[in-house]
């Protein structure tokens, strides 16, 4: 299987970035989106006329959320709920070229390459997207019961994975679906009540101070979630925010 891949190349946030073409043969259908890196860094090793492209990845499972990309001008590539590291190269036909970049939002500066810096991601979550408990022994499991209902709903927000396709995709490069996840996860579980109203206004107040763009509902961070987190939980987000401040502090 022969590609060209059309790579963003930049050496760092404030150096100018461009594309290079690479022509790849010897790929197979079977492998990973980020195999075929790993072969073209590999020939680029051999070649030793070029550093090897840097991009993200940890798990290679669609578990950790690190290896975001923008492929062919769609997050994590042409499936729906996948993850980079989930898609295959028979996904993609011979001869085909294939343009990668990486995240693309003012809150996620561009450290080399592929590689973006999405720590404003961990610093809303530093400011809410927890529960103050006393430690010690685990409590008896039935000692505060939980209805399905709830502990679905819980859980369908737990399942976003911080890799930030949601930014990337959304035309003002809004944080508010993973904001909202963070937020609803919590809050719609017993345990994460009694901070619920804290918790709602500052971590919506940190999305902001991080310069992510306002969500305009176009319902795009959806679409592209790997975890299909629906955009209900704007919604709700921003229903908790007007009940604890009144009208006017929506996050819209």
């Amino acid at each position: 299987m022969k590609v060209t891949f059309k790579i963003w190349r930049q050496e760092h946030a404030s150096a100018p970035g461009r594309f290079r073409e690479y022509e790849v043969d010897g790929l197979t259908p079977d492998m990973s989106f980020l195999e075929a890196l790993d072969f073209l860094n590999e020939l680029l090793v051999i070649r030793g006329n070029e550093k090897v492209i840097a991009f993200e990845y940890d798990c290679r499972e669609g578990i950790c959320g690190q290896c975001g990309l923008f492929i062919n001008g769609r997050a994590h590539g042409p499936h729906d709920q996948i993850t980079t590291c989930q898609l295959h190269m028979r996904s993609f036909s011979d001869g085909d070229t294939i343009v990668v970049e990486p995240w693309r939002a003012a809150a996620f500066p561009i450290i080399k390459d592929l590689v973006v810096d999405r720590s404003a991601l961990d610093r809303i979550v530093e400011h809410g997207g927890y529960i103050s408990a006393r430690t010690g022994t685990a409590p008896e499991a039935n000692a505060i019961l939980v209805g399905k209902e709830v502990a679905d709903k819980a859980m369908d927000a737990a399942a976003c994975i911080g890799c930030g396709a949601c930014v990337a995709t959304c035309k003002n490069a809004s944080a508010a679906l993973f904001t909202a996840a963070k937020i609803n996860h919590l809050s719609n579980l017993p345990q994460g009540k009694p901070e619920a109203d804290r918790r709602v206004l500052d971590m919506t107040r940190q999305m902001d101070l991080e310069g992510f763009g306002n969500c305009s509902f176009t319902g795009a961070c959806e679409v592209e979630c790997p975890a299909g987190i629906s955009i209900v939980n704007i919604a709700e987000m921003n229903a908790r925010g007007i009940r604890v401040m009144g009208p006017g502090t929506d996050k819209k």
